[in-house]
């Protein structure tokens, strides 16, 4: 079998792990690989997102599965071109993926199938914007309607906070991701990530995570793409999860449907879980990084056959997942000035790690044989361990051993879990 992962990240390594687990014998393409995904997989020197070259290459070298890692790919076609040339994917198409690259394109989704989300006005205009801002009072969400890199939300206490944050981004702070920006009511509640797995017509959920986005302890400070992630989250139950599919989940992938561009591959649903119930944040329309490092380590069921039903066009309700009953801990580590400008070139140091922990790479890179940093987040360490408190303390002392010039991260993941297990 010969399976290709477009894209190079901390979830795109994961894919990797998982699925060469599930296909030992199996041979792996990686377009770009990062240095840590380099000696597990044949590398592909094709940009993820060059739809013509890379499903030119994948049909000439008979890819029984491609899986697209990153949204940006996914918001190109990269998909659709695949699929018109016969090679199986796994990744919505680009008319699918609107649910994430175009937040304006989600949220009147959202209001016409009744999907519970926040109120929200969709402005191109500064002016109409601020007087927007303005009628509604502080705090107030503001977001650039299309792809940001996990950074275009922005949560603002006061109203000049938010008139000059959507006047930024209406003014080219985002370039073409901040064209038109949505003006969101803020919500209060714990946040929940859902990954499903759907394949036009029925889906399968995977465990539920939480993340952890503000690069500061305590969530404090600005977005980033996410800067560590737990599973299981404490506070969810059956009955929460029933919820969430019957008011979330099933009426959003019957709107795709009536629209005309069914959802099949993975979709992420990013919830606030308020007293009035779960509320949709955000929709993603890929695996979720860095919950896909918590959540896949636990995964102890096939994850290559459920790709491969989807890509298939259908049989997905015969694979329903398993998880171990354990949790799973992960801890990002940046680059000293991120989620802004940052440092490239400085040497990594990863000492071997013990049972059940996981070193899963994103912005590294082999130079001269010696391992790199490139990006701003740099690895993820998961640790798995039979309850949260020792998965916990297993990720932060894995991490403290790691070294390279810069590093940061932050020491309280799962620090809302910790807060309720100790009342």
């Amino acid at each position: 079998m010969r399976i290709l992962i477009a894209g190079n990240g901390g979830r795109e390594h994961t894919l990797l792990w998982k699925l060469r687990r599930d296909a030992p014998d199996a041979v792996f393409y990686v377009t770009r690989p990062n240095g840590g995904m380099a000696g597990e997989c044949t590398g592909v020197d094709i940009a993820p997102g060059d739809a013509g070259a890379l499903s030119a290459w994948a049909a000439a070298e008979r890819i029984d599965l491609a899986v697209i890692g990153p949204e940006g790919p996914l918001a190109a076609g990269v998909a659709d071109r695949l699929e018109e040339r016969g090679v199986p994917v796994f990744g919505p198409s680009a008319a699918a993926a609107r649910i994430e690259s175009s937040k304006a394109f989600a949220k009147d989704l959202m209001a016409g199938g009744g999907v519970p989300t926040a109120g929200y006005e969709v402005h191109a205009d500064a002016d109409r914007a601020a007087a927007c801002i303005e009628a509604w009072g502080a705090p107030v969400v503001v977001k650039a309607s299309g792809l940001a890199a996990g950074k275009g939300a922005v949560v603002c206490a006061t109203v000049p906070e938010a008139v000059r944050t959507a006047r930024e981004m209406l003014g080219g702070a985002f370039g073409e991701a901040g064209r038109r920006v949505v003006i969101e009511e803020f919500m209060e509640g714990e946040e929940l990530s859902v990954f499903c797995i759907a394949d036009g017509e029925d889906y399968v959920t995977l465990l539920p995570s939480q993340d952890h986005k503000r690069i500061g302890e305590g969530d404090t400070g600005p977005n980033t793409g996410g800067m560590g992630a737990y599973a299981p989250v404490g506070f969810v139950t059956a009955a929460l999860m029933a919820e969430v599919e019957d008011a979330v989940v099933a009426p959003v992938l019957r709107a795709l449907g009536e629209a005309g561009c069914p959802f099949r591959g993975l979709l992420y649903a990013g919830l606030m879980i308020t007293d009035e119930g779960p509320k949709v944040v955000e929709f993603n329309c890929r695996f979720g990084d860095p919950e896909t490092q918590a959540v896949l380590p636990l995964l102890t069921s096939s994850l290559l056959e459920p790709m491969m039903a989807v890509a298939g066009g259908g049989g997905l309700a015969a694979h329903e997942p398993v998880f171990a009953d354990a949790a799973a801990v992960t801890t990002v580590l940046a680059a000293s000035g991120y989620p802004g400008a940052y440092g490239r070139g400085a040497p990594v140091s990863i000492p071997k790690m013990g049972d059940g922990v996981h070193v899963f790479h994103a912005g590294t890179a082999l130079e001269d044989g010696r391992l790199v940093t490139c990006g701003g987040r740099v690895l993820a360490v998961t640790a798995v361990a039979p309850d949260f408190v020792s998965a916990c303390e297993a990720s932060r002392g894995a991490a403290e051993t790691i070294a390279f010039k810069g590093r940061y991260f932050r020491r309280d993941i799962g620090w809302r879990e910790e807060e309720r297990r100790s009342s």
